[in-house]
This record gives structure tokens, C-alpha cells and sequence, in this order.
């Protein structure tokens, strides 16, 4: 058995070894032209917007380092959205010691800004001190303020999400303004065609590819914070498990790999196999634990963020018969759009609906989708939003039964835009929302 077990093991890897070769040695599917030798870039400096992390950059990062960008040249400023308006002197210091960082790590006289949504504000901060803004080549401003001139003086684009109802065009006069067409305000941000924007607007130049290049053994690495304070879970355990992507199941009797998660919330790097599925468990003393499902890693990626919404727990149901599930995707799940609906499919009910994910201005269209027995009573209802999901910006919510029956199984399908060529499903365990809590991240890029 052993022995069997062993050359089955040894013919699989070569398999995926040739399989990954192919990928690796050819040019991606996705190229859109350019040249594939390696840039010299400024250090890229993200800075997220309201209820945001450097999640929402994720993508783009891998995009970068995928069209020859150093992963040491990538960085995100974390803080506090939700109390901006108190603490945004101490972000701007937090800033300036960031680009001091970068600049003394990398070589480089001066660091390229992009800020998202209310991260423009914290931006347009930063740059109107002279002294500061000498310290940036080039400003992206993404979905957020508005102004009669490029901020500090520093070359900018500016790129606003074509799909948001707006009375008035926005602008930044002087910048580079685009348009990116059927894109919502966290999408833009995370897309392929703003990340082309943003590669030909840095390098002058077009991307030599727009796809997430794939790797054999990428690089995980991450933080596990609170959520939305961006502070790191000081005394977690972060638990790696091997799971059966058939059935969401873990693979052995311990995890593959554990970290004690200190007050900066790191933790990692460690490396994955390009295709296989993993579960990424936090656990506290006193409280359920949370098990993240991520699809499949494909390339290294340093902006994993396991975020607990320790302030949401109290309006989630539990109980020993149903699961408590979260699915997020950093790209806004549309459900009044006619044919360009998403699909969001658990166990074959669709939770997408005009109700549950209505589209068109900031804020209102969801990049989280919360779904529990409300009342515990075994009854569906999708023709609400629970309290108080509604009125909370990128959050929704649905009454869904989700039966807990360990050792089961939950079949989680997403078609995304009503493409159902990028059809794609996700299982995973269908555990009692008394025991833990269930959280799938989709990609915001199908490929």
C-alpha cells in the first residue's frame, strides 16, 4: 500500500510538474501585447478605502509581479477606515515611514501612490504637503475625490467605475481620466482593465500579460486581523490544512502548518501546490473558530487577509442544526442586471436577487454575501436582508437553512456576470455555526 501510494504520489507530481512547465514556459493566454522584459518600477504604495484592506489589491499585485514587478516593491497602508476622521494625522506619519521603508530597501528615489475610495482622501492628504508629494512619481487615484488639479502636482490618473450611477461625470482636471466601462466601485479597483491602465500609465508601456501568470509553488503569506480596524488578532492560532476539494474535507489528522498570530497579525510565508485547495482555520480561546476557503492558489501571493468581524457575530444565528456561511468577492455581486446577473448557488438555491444584491451606487452594491438561519427556525427567506446587513456599506445578507450534518458536505457555485463558461464551484464542509463559521473568498478574476 505504501509503496503503491508513493509511485502514485511520484507519477502525479511529475504530471503536474509537466503540466506547470507548459504553463510557466508559455505566454499566458490573457497577453495583450507589450514587452515581456522586466521593468524598472518605482515601489507601488496601496492604500485601500472605507471597510477595505490591501485585499482589495491582492489581484493587481499578483498582476504586477506576474509582468516582472518584484514582490519587495509592492506594499499596502493599512488603518482604521472607520475612524479616519480622528486618526488620519497618525496615517499620514504611518505613510511617510512606509516610502522611507521602501525607498531604502528598493534603491528607489521615489514610490508610485494609488489610493482606493476613501483612501483617495488620505491621499489627497498626504500629497498636498510639498515635502511629501516630492516623494511620489506617479499618483492613481481610484474611484474616489474629485479635484481641479492633479494632487501635489504629481502626474495622475484617475479611473472611476462606469457602472456607478453618478449625476455628474467625475474628474480630476489635468489627469489622466478613464472610464472603465460595467465596473462597480470595488471592482474597478480589481480589475483587469484598470490594472492595464495603471502598468501602461507607470511604465508607458502596455502589460506584457493582464492574467495572473501561474506558479508551481507559490508563496502564501498574510495577516489575520479584526475586522474593520485592520489590527492584527494578537493571541489567534492560524491553522493550514490540506483539504479534499471534492468535498471541502481536511487531509490528515493535523494541520500542515500552524501559526501563533502576535499583535502585527502576520503570518507565513509558506508555500502551496499550484492547484490543490486549502483550508485556513483561525482559532481563539472562547469563540468559534473561523474557516477560511480560498479557490485554489495560483500564484504567490502576500496580501492574504483572514478578516474577523468579531461585531457582526451577534447578529449571525447558531445553532447545532445549520451552518453559518460568508462567501466574499472583491468584484460586486449584481442581481438586478438581467442576463449579467452573478449566480451565487448554495446546495442549488440561488441567493442572487434584486433584494439581496441590488447594483448601481456606492456602497450599495456587496462584496460580502452573509448567509444564516435567521430565528434558527429552518425556513428560507431571500426576499430580505437581515438586520443589519442592509444598511452597512459592501454587506449583505440572506435567510438561508443550510442543514448541518457532519460529516457533509456544501456545494457552493458561482457563475460570474452570467458567463457560464467561467462557471466554477467551491465545497466545503457543512459544520454547525455552534462550532465554527464558514468563509469562502472567490477570485474577482476568472481565468
Amino acid at each position: 500500500m505504501r509503496k503503491t501510494f508513493a509511485a502514485s504520489a511520484f507519477a502525479w507530481l511529475v504530471s503536474a510538474l509537466a503540466v506547470a512547465g507548459i504553463l510557466l514556459a508559455a505566454p499566458p493566454a490573457g497577453a495583450t501585447g507589450g514587452s515581456a522584459k522586466p521593468p524598472k518600477p518605482n515601489p507601488v504604495i496601496f492604500v485601500h478605502g472605507g471597510s477595505g484592506s490591501g485585499a482589495q489589491f491582492e489581484s493587481q499585485a499578483m498582476r504586477f509581479t506576474s509582468n516582472g514587478y518584484p514582490s519587495s516593491h509592492i506594499a499596502v497602508l493599512e488603518y482604521n477606515s472607520s475612524a479616519i476622521g480622528t486618526i488620519l494625522p497618525e496615517v499620514l506619519t504611518r505613510l511617510d515611514a512606509l516610502i522611507a521603508e521602501l525607498k531604502a530597501s528598493t534603491g528607489a528615489a521615489q514610490v508610485d501612490l494609488m489610493g482606493h475610495s476613501l483612501g483617495t482622501t488620505v491621499s489627497h492628504a498626504f500629497l498636498a504637503t510639498p515635502e511629501r508629494a516630492a516623494n511620489v512619481a506617479h499618483y492613481v487615484n481610484i474611484d474616489g475625490r474629485t479635484a481641479a488639479s492633479p494632487p501635489g502636482g504629481v502626474p495622475t490618473l484617475a479611473l472611476w467605475a462606469g457602472a456607478v450611477n453618478r449625476p455628474t461625470p467625475p474628474l480630476i482636471i489635468g489627469a489622466t481620466n478613464v472610464t472603465i466601462a460595467d465596473q462597480e466601485h470595488v471592482q474597478v479597483a480589481t480589475s483587469e482593465e484598470s490594472f492595464f491602465e495603471m502598468y501602461l500609465f507607470l511604465q508607458g508601456r502596455a502589460p506584457f500579460t493582464t492574467r495572473v501568470f501561474p506558479q508551481l509553488l507559490p508563496e502564501i503569506s498574510g495577516r489575520v486581523t479584526a475586522f474593520p480596524q485592520n489590527t492584527g488578532l494578537d493571541g489567534a492560532t492560524l491553522e493550514v490544512w490540506w483539504v479534499d476539494g471534492r468535498t471541502g474535507k481536511r487531509i490528515g489528522h493535523r494541520p500542515w502548518k500552524t501559526f501563533e498570530i502576535g499583535p502585527d497579525g502576520n503570518f507565513g510565508p509558506f508555500r502551496v501546490l499550484y492547484g490543490l485547495s486549502y483550508e485556513l482555520a483561525v482559532l481563539r480561546d472562547g469563540a468559534v473558530s473561523i474557516n477560511y476557503f480560498y479557490e485554489p492558489f495560483i500564484r504567490s501571493d502576500h496580501l492574504v487577509r483572514l478578516n474577523v468581524a468579531d461585531g457582526l457575530s451577534p447578529f449571525i444565528a447558531a445553532s447545532d442544526n445549520h451552518v453559518a456561511l460568508t462567501v466574499v468577492r472583491f468584484k460586486e455581486f449584481w442581481g438586478d442586471r438581467g442576463a449579467a446577473n452573478d449566480v451565487l448557488s448554495i446546495d442549488g438555491t440561488d441567493v442572487i436577487n434584486p433584494t439581496t444584491a441590488p447594483s448601481g451606487t456606492v456602497g450599495t452594491a456587496s462584496v460580502s454575501f452573509f448567509l444564516f438561519d435567521v430565528g434558527s427556525d429552518g425556513v428560507n427567506n431571500l426576499n430580505t436582508i437581515p438586520f443589519p446587513f442592509g444598511p452597512l456599506g459592501f454587506l449583505t445578507a440572506a435567510d438561508l437553512f443550510i442543514p448541518a450534518q457532519p460529516p457533509g458536505t456544501v456545494a457552493v457555485e458561482t457563475v460570474p456576470r452570467g458567463d457560464f463558461a467561467a462557471k466554477r464551484k467551491v465545497n466545503v464542509p457543512n459544520t454547525p455555526s455552534t462550532q465554527g463559521r464558514v468563509v469562502i473568498q472567490l477570485n474577482d478574476f476568472e481565468q
